[in-house]
């Protein structure tokens, strides 16, 4: 039951969790704000578009879906690297809030009175164990995490709020990369998970058919996925995260009592074993199940135990960059046009060209720009 839901605490969740990362030196900069509304609007828009739609003509989770994608557009397996790359992406998110619950956690714990004996690292670790291990619970998850959430900026709340000074300033080229950065990584573009959410729900559809003629039952489930317009899917969950993210920014000066921030804590570890849960159903296609497990636990220690958090951020853009590039890419240049239009099923057509041209070359262009705007910010 939960599973029709995820997609929709995942978009009310990323903004809350990510936010503190990319955006809190221009918290009070109103055309900050005004680039990350465009961003969410070109580039983000359209890859959730893209997600749904390869979602629905793939009828697969990402791993297993590019290699029947493209297969099906006479395609290079390089495009298959996209599996890969959104398990990496969804793996760095999670180190990133796991690095963060490790520090958090010792300085709430601290604030109560209790001063364990114990490095920031070594918690760090032990949270990447624990989050394993729940990630056995799939989505089941997410609506403990956002419950302690929730009650964390409550009690924030009871403690006092401060609304942030806005002021106009300077527009600059790394202005827009922290912009798209946050429109991406909020929204979880180049993670798959939306993607990912979606072939869970259509697997629990129920047919008519036989269990036992799998042909038959792909193609009644792709039947009904080319009647649902994609923007029922994609716009409600894009809105949620524009009004999720107006409230992690009037909430970003928050400060939270230490009893708040350790429940903060402990409901990233819930979301987070969310991202793990979806990163080994990935690999599990490629290495089974019990080695999937390893590889997602193995790979998430090395990034939390020998990386450091700011550059565990710079990995983090360059990855989600990097997928959400060869993600336009495939859906605007490699996919046939035919397949996609059904997919989207738009009601109108000249909504579909709208979002060919934003995928095939704003959000290329859009992205391009960021990175240099990073490169920038890393040379200076």
């Amino acid at each position: 039951m939960m599973i029709r839901y995820a997609s929709y605490f995942m978009a009310a969740l990323l903004p809350l969790l990510l936010f503190r990362w990319f955006a809190p030196a221009s918290i009070n900069e109103i055309d900050f704000w005004l680039l990350w509304l465009l961003a969410m609007i070109l580039v983000s828009l359209p890859v959730i578009y893209a997600e749904i739609a390869l979602a629905h003509r793939s009828l697969s989770a990402p791993f297993a879906g590019m290699q029947k994608l493209t297969r099906e557009a006479d395609a290079s397996p390089i495009w298959r690297s996209f599996g890969w790359l959104a398990a990496l992406v969804s793996i760095t998110i999670a180190a990133l809030l796991i690095s963060g619950a490790g520090d958090g956690a010792l300085i709430a714990l601290e604030g109560l009175g209790i001063n364990p004996d114990v490095p920031s690292f070594a918690i760090a670790a032990g949270m990447t164990i624990v989050a394993v291990l729940l990630s056995f619970l799939g989505a089941a998850t997410l609506p403990i995490g956002f419950g302690l959430m929730v009650v964390s900026l409550a009690l924030g709340l009871m403690s006092g709020f401060s609304a942030p000074n806005f002021a106009l300033t300077n527009i600059s080229l790394t202005e827009w990369a922290h912009a798209v950065a946050l429109a991406l990584v909020s929204v979880g573009a180049g993670t798959g998970i939306y993607w990912f959410a979606q072939h869970l729900v259509t697997q629990q559809s129920p047919t008519a058919v036989s269990s036992s003629n799998q042909t038959a039952m792909a193609e009644k489930r792709s039947q009904g996925l080319s009647d649902v317009s994609a923007s029922k899917l994609v716009l409600p969950i894009w809105l949620l995260q524009i009004a999720i993210g107006v409230v992690a920014l009037l909430t970003s000066q928050l400060v939270m009592p230490p009893l708040g921030q350790l429940i903060y804590w402990f409901g990233v570890l819930f979301v987070v074993s969310y991202l793990l849960h979806y990163s080994a159903q990935q690999f599990a296609h490629q290495f089974g199940f019990l080695l999937s497990i390893v590889m997602t636990l193995v790979v998430a220690m090395i990034l939390v135990m020998a990386i450091p958090t700011s550059w565990l951020l710079g990995l983090l853009v360059i990855v989600s960059s990097a997928a959400v590039l060869l993600l336009s890419v495939f859906a605007g240049w490699q996919m046939k046009i035919s397949h996609l239009r059904k997919a989207l099923n738009f009601s109108n057509e000249g909504f579909y060209n709208l979002w060919r041209v934003a995928i095939r070359l704003v959000v290329p262009i859009a992205l391009i720009l960021a990175l240099i705007g990073w490169v920038l910010q890393w040379a200076s």
